[in-house]
């Protein structure tokens, strides 16, 4: 890929941060860097509760070039949420559910076993469908909740968050890496040939960075996490992921949907985690991810400069374009591909950098109809192919 000579030699763009350098060089790796294609996928979460018809969809859909994935059907209930199915994955640390949500325990029960046995049906159910129809895979996506964020949301024996305590942080990274590990293996025998990518989903990242996230009683905040121990965590989990086998990693700093809506939290609690998240996302550029995934309604001009130094340097960007809100149609193709390429032009970028970029979903689609959802990804996908155009006029 050519580095643009004349992005930094533009006038600067209105609200522009500081100016960031490139981070280094950085060859292309697989289908990151083959620059052909404007590629697209769905970050995991599928609505409704039959596993059959989400592999038809995700397989179906998402033909090569596209990356599919191995859906997640939330709606199953527990154990098939986003923080069950990953927990599931850990190597001697068993969960359970209280009410106040997914807890370390001592064995593991039937919380547990549910879901492992859902996590097993999804992907004996892909190699069903890939199988009938036979179909070879080139590449599959996998996602899991990242070490951070997991320790956010699991609880230690006594009910607080295990994030609060180093040693049970770093225990559950170690754990989910070996479970990583194990999960490759399945699911790389379930579709054999294809390459793995994993996506990392890390939406407590902010809060944590910004000690935002309340205690167990919620009259206290967790003490906020340092940036060298996320950097480390991250370097170091990126690095067993690729060793499992994995051939690409997305860090998805996506935050978590709440219900109350960004304006809910206090307005220093947002713009703490504003500032976290910045960072975070200057982490992730730094932690040998070959793409982060980022919403672009989230975006300023200072994150774009972020971003570009990034591609420059061959990075991918998983740019979340398709709004998915329940009752609402999307946004025409032609309106997402103006919020891509209006800040890519600005910035200098060339057009045929557009092949590190994918086109996703801004969120999971767990939260809106089947009807709903297909319409998302149809559009998601003529983003790609319009994107993909630009990149070959």
């Amino acid at each position: 890929m050519g580095t643009p000579t004349n992005r930094r030699d533009q006038a600067p763009v209105a609200g522009r941060g500081p100016s960031v350098e490139p981070f280094g060089t950085r060859p292309a790796v697989g289908s990151r860097g083959s620059g052909t294609h404007v590629t697209a996928t769905m970050p995991g979460p599928w609505p409704g509760t039959d596993p059959v018809e989400a592999a038809k969809v995700s397989l179906g859909l998402f033909t090569p070039p596209q990356l599919p994935s191995l859906p997640q059907l939330p709606s199953r209930g527990i154990g098939s949420d986003a923080v069950g199915r990953t927990a599931s994955l850990l190597v001697e640390l068993p969960v359970d559910v209280q009410p106040y949500g997914w807890r370390l325990v001592d064995r593991p029960g039937n919380d547990h076993r549910r879901a492992v046995s859902a996590l097993s049906t999804d992907i004996n159910v892909l190699a069903d469908v890939a199988g009938a129809s036979e179909l070879a895979l080139p590449e599959l996506k996998v996602q899991a909740v990242g070490p951070l964020s997991l320790a956010a949301a699991v609880h230690l024996h006594y009910g607080e968050r295990a994030l609060r305590d180093y040693g049970a942080r770093r225990d559950i990274a170690q754990s989910l890496s070996a479970g990583l590990a194990v999960h490759a293996e399945k699911v790389a025998a379930a579709v054999p040939g294809a390459g793995l990518t994993l996506q990392i989903d890390e939406p407590a990242v902010a809060a944590a960075l910004a000690g935002t996230i309340a205690t167990a009683s919620g009259y206290r905040t967790l003490r906020a996490i340092s940036a060298s121990e996320l950097r480390q965590t991250w370097t170091t989990f990126v690095s067993a992921a690729r060793d499992a086998g994995f051939a690409q990693v997305a860090l998805n700093l996506a935050p978590a949907l709440d219900e109350g809506g960004p304006e809910a939290a206090p307005a220093w609690t947002r713009r703490a985690e504003s500032d976290a998240w910045r960072k975070a996302l200057e982490l992730a550029l730094e932690s040998g991810v070959d793409a982060v995934a980022v919403p672009l309604d989230r975006l300023d001009t200072g994150h774009w400069e972020q971003l570009a130094g990034a591609v420059e340097s061959g990075f991918g960007v998983w740019a979340g374009t398709v709004p998915a809100r329940p009752g609402q149609v999307p946004p025409s193709y032609s309106v997402l591909v103006e919020r891509i390429m209006r800040p890519w032009r600005g910035l200098g970028l060339a057009e045929s950098s557009l092949g590190l970029l994918r086109v996703t979903p801004e969120s999971g689609l767990a939260g809106v109809s089947p009807a709903e959802a297909r319409a998302v990804v149809d559009r998601t996908l003529e983003v790609a192919r319009a994107l993909t155009e630009l990149r070959h006029a």
